[in-house]
């Protein structure tokens, strides 16, 4: 087995602002979960990025369980009082449209409408965001306060959309390495203005594969998945499925633009390695929270099945449903913030410089404690680390000795942090500082009898 040589922490690439300019440059897009909009924001995402694919599946392809649905485009929605004026129109709020409404011209009562008027009385001024994907209905999202606006006898409602053949579209990107084994990430993309439950994660990844993409060489392959939720994940997976062997890690990012603490949820085998990672990460932020994996939320289910079982967890801030903005208008522009953003890209790259060191140290002087100071280590001064380093990542006299110990071949970096409880960049700088001055050699594989003479 080859010696291997340390992959370099990830400094932090862009600042939140830019991450930002994406969220706000597609937040006016109406998207589902088929039609022109998808194609619009992935047509963009393929702007900022090299070697991005969009994939087409027609409409009517089987997919495990499931099937390809009817494509959904609407042009017009609006609803217009006795008068003639329009009390309610799609381009007030790409909200404001029943997600897969079918197309209607008629005027009916107000007894009538109310059958389609989606609203939340507990918060009235949010418009909801509701989708009817599977089920033949037509209808509009307001707030209960526009709503209680509608006191006419009879309204006329045009809705110009349809449903007809058509595809369903995905984005995808592979960044290789020198190993097949990839690490996924998965992102849907098909709500519609909703900037943290949706945007986020996708303008995050943005900056994240561009990152990538500009390294001179990574270990693992990278695996970007940009998606329509559910639908998207199971097509890919059906379509792709001789690729699931090579995913050893994965994350579904999602809601990573607001306030609140992080959230890791975990992947459904407890043993799973990106739960250990995620945890180690979370130990640097007191506030974070580790879920456990349960069959509902995001496209993790669907990574998750039985069938594949893959090791796929989701990161978020606040999670799905646990705050009033979700799915509703409330979730705008405002409601994400570019540091927020900014933190949730740093995660990712510690998660990164984590992956990319999955590295076993063997010592070259096991037996006794090699003298420290004969080779300046010892007392170790706090002026030994580089300049740019900050201050978790400076190593203590404890973290050189922690890798010293544990550096069997059989403890990787990560094995080394997690039992140290030091952090992971300061373990990489202590072990930076040892193979300087020759006491560690580094594998890419566990070496059981890594003394045996």
């Amino acid at each position: 087995m080859f010696e291997q040589h340390l992959f370099p922490a990830i400094s932090q690439p862009v600042s939140g602002s830019i991450i930002y300019e994406h969220i706000r440059i597609l937040f006016p897009i109406l998207r589902s979960i088929t039609g022109k909009g998808i194609r619009q924001t992935l047509e963009y995402v393929a702007n900022q990025i090299q070697d991005f694919s969009i994939v087409s599946i027609p409409s009517g392809t089987p997919l495990f369980d499931w099937m390809v649905p009817d494509e959904w485009n609407v042009n017009s929605a609006k609803i217009i009082d006795t008068s003639g004026k329009i009390v309610l129109d799609l381009n007030w709020s790409t909200l404001h449209i029943l997600q897969y409404s079918q197309p209607f011209h008629g005027t009916l009562s107000r007894k009538d409408l109310e059958e389609h008027l989606f609203t939340l009385p507990d918060y009235p001024d949010f418009i909801p965001y509701k989708t009817s994907y599977y089920t033949e209905n037509w209808g509009f999202c307001l707030s209960e306060n526009q709503k209680k606006k509608l006191t006419d006898l009879h309204y006329t409602v045009e809705i110009d959309a349809t449903l007809s053949s058509g595809s369903l579209t995905y984005g995808e990107v592979l960044i290789p390495g020198i190993s097949q084994e990839e690490f996924v990430f998965s992102i849907h993309c098909c709500h519609p203005s909703l900037a943290n439950d949706n945007l986020s994660s996708l303008a995050i990844a943005i900056e994240l594969i561009r990152k990538l993409q500009s390294l001179p060489q990574r270990r693992l392959s990278y695996r970007f998945l940009f998606v329509p939720g559910t639908i998207g994940s199971i097509a890919w997976l059906a379509q792709n499925t001789e690729k699931t062997k090579n995913i050893k890690n994965g994350l579904v990012l999602s809601c990573l633009g607001d306030k609140g603490s992080f959230t890791y949820k975990k992947a459904r085998e407890d043993s799973a390695n990106i739960n250990t990672i995620m945890a180690k990460i979370f130990s640097d932020h007191p506030k974070a929270r580790i879920w456990e994996f349960e069959p509902y939320g995001y496209d993790e289910r669907q990574y998750c099945s039985p069938g594949f079982n893959l090791p796929v967890g989701c990161l978020m801030r606040s999670p799905n449903g646990t705050f009033p903005e979700y799915h509703t208008s409330a979730d705008n522009l405002d409601f994400v913030t570019p540091c927020a953003l900014e933190e949730s890209l740093c995660v990712l790259l510690d998660l990164i410089t984590i992956t990319e060191n999955a590295l076993y140290p063997v010592s070259t002087s096991p037996y006794g404690e090699p003298q420290l100071g004969k080779r300046g280590l010892y007392p170790l001064s706090p002026n030994i680390s580089k300049a740019d380093h900050t201050k978790n990542d400076m190593p203590d006299q404890l973290c050189l000795l922690w890798v010293l110990n544990l550096a069997d071949g059989k403890n990787s970096i990560l094995d080394i942090a997690v039992r140290s409880k030091k952090s992971f960049r300061a373990i990489l700088s202590a072990i930076e500082l040892l193979q300087e001055a020759d006491l560690l050699k580094l594998y890419s594989d566990k070496q059981q009898n890594a003394f045996s003479p």
